[in-house]
């Protein structure tokens, strides 16, 4: 960015080349957005982080986010208290709510375990997910963990942890998606589908 575009515009491209999908160019083409839409984009923008920033919380019990604690999904008296769905991110409950095909609690851990970048069972929310499970109105626990080498170590560890309390542990299928075509699927995809047939 050119000095003369003044350093408010320039720390707004850098905070915005931050964010998750926007590097140095698409943060100057979102800078250059909000600027030019200052009454439509930029202060309602302001406004809602302002919001967001001062009264977003972390769930005591689950670890998602919301305005207030307990969130609204485990105050809901409707969801099933004794499935719990366990996540990575609080991003991965959200796309499991966007489905509509769970109607228990869940429980974020926080990340994943690995090896190389340091991260072990101490730096998740471990042991409340172990707490949660041996109170005795837990029944299944489901681990929604991705299918990478990190997902698929901290799910061995979490069957591992969880096999002492009297609760089922599930992960989820994997396999072909809905409407994908064989010949464009990668060949760990095509295993791990075969592996989990079921009757037709």
């Amino acid at each position: 960015m050119a000095a003369s575009a003044g350093p408010e515009i320039e720390r707004l491209i850098s905070l915005l080349s931050k964010l998750p999908g926007l590097g140095p160019r698409s943060a100057r083409r979102a800078a250059l957005a909000l600027l030019k839409r200052r009454d439509q984009l930029l202060g309602p923008l302001a406004d809602a982080l302002a919001d967001a920033a001062a009264k977003v919380k972390t769930c005591g019990v689950c670890g998602s986010l919301d305005t207030q604690d307990p969130c609204a999904i485990c105050a809901d008296d409707h969801r099933d208290g004794a499935l719990i769905c366990v996540v990575e991110e609080v991003g991965a409950l959200w796309a499991m709510e966007r489905a509509s095909a769970f109607r228990g609690r869940y429980h974020v851990l926080g990340g994943l375990l690995s090896a190389l970048d340091g991260v072990g069972p101490e730096a998740l929310r471990v042991s409340g997910l172990v707490n949660r499970a041996t109170d005795g109105a837990v029944r299944e626990v489901i681990l929604a963990l991705p299918a990478t080498v990190d997902g698929q170590t901290t799910a061995h560890y979490l069957a591992d942890r969880l096999a002492q309390a009297d609760v089922s542990v599930t992960m989820l299928a994997r396999g072909v998606p809905v409407g994908g075509e064989l010949d464009w699927l990668d060949d760990g995809t095509i295993a791990q589908a075969m592996r989990a047939r079921r009757p037709a």
